[in-house]
């Protein structure tokens, strides 16, 4: 197979709608404003749950450092995490791309045949529910921080796919 057989990913603008079979979009836009600390600060209020409890899960908050994958991006590999959400935050204000997928009829793998790619704002970040495809941080830039908001605890809570040669490619 050919890169020009490979299904391309078009890349469509990350909103709250078109993300929801996934998870939750994180920003600002429409959240819960309150007023806190003698008026000096808005709190952005419950942008995402944490879904981290299975099987006496606790929330931990990480940094993960993304480095630019070459152009075109080919798509190999999805992962999950069957025992809770996973929450990525830009820390600096460059797009990015999030890549997801339904799973397949057994419940077992991902349907690569249902891929999706969004671009994501600096400003916006993202929280896949629990057991979502999602393909690892692809970044834009040489290098690009995240706060990740994950789970830590017993268990098996990490299921990666490799598909046979690259499922699809981006072009950034």
């Amino acid at each position: 197979m050919t890169s020009s057989d490979l299904k391309q990913l078009d890349i469509q603008s990350l909103t709250k709608a078109s993300f929801a079979p996934f998870g939750t979009v994180i920003e600002t836009d429409g959240a819960t404003e309150i007023g806190i600390n003698q008026g000096t600060t808005i709190r952005f209020d419950a942008m995402a749950g944490v879904d981290v409890a299975s099987g006496g899960g606790t929330p931990i908050i990480s940094m993960f450092r993304g480095m630019r994958r070459p152009n075109p991006i080919e798509i190999h590999l999805l992962e999950r995490h069957p025992l809770g959400s996973q929450a990525f935050m830009p820390l600096s204000q460059h797009d990015w791309l999030v890549v997801v997928a339904h799973g397949n009829v057994a419940g077992d793998a991902p349907d690569f045949s249902t891929l999706a790619c969004f671009r994501a704002s600096g400003v916006q970040g993202v929280s896949y529910d629990r057991g979502v495809w999602h393909h690892p941080l692809l970044v834009l830039q040489p290098l690009q921080d995240f706060l990740v908001i994950d789970r830590r605890g017993e268990g098996h809570n990490l299921d990666e796919v490799w598909h046979d040669g690259p499922a699809a490619l981006i072009n950034p």
